[in-house]
């Protein structure tokens, strides 16, 4: 997977931070995409505590995500986060 992250500086925010996916037909088929979609989604939820409540974050799913196990996944994740976090607060600064 691929892990976006941007700094969210406009002055009303709605709560965060915000997740947003992206999962192609590359992933699969409907039931694929749908399956590889609510497992991100359970995956995001428990990350966000974890987060700053101004961030904008985007996860693009490679078609690995289909047959990759929750651990991996969230090791994924975490490790996109720990890269691109950082990458969007010096681009903020």
């Amino acid at each position: 997977m691929v892990v976006h992250a941007h700094v969210d500086s406009s002055d009303v925010r709605v709560g965060g931070p915000r997740f947003g996916l992206v999962v192609s037909k590359a992933v699969g088929d409907s039931v694929t995409r749908h399956r590889v979609s609510r497992r991100l989604r359970h995956i995001a939820a428990e990350l966000l505590a974890e987060l700053d409540p101004d961030l904008l974050i985007v996860v693009r799913a490679n078609p690995a995500s289909a047959a990759a196990s929750h651990d991996d996944l969230v090791r994924d994740m975490r490790s996109g986060l720990s890269s691109a976090v950082p990458r969007a607060r010096e681009e903020r600064s």
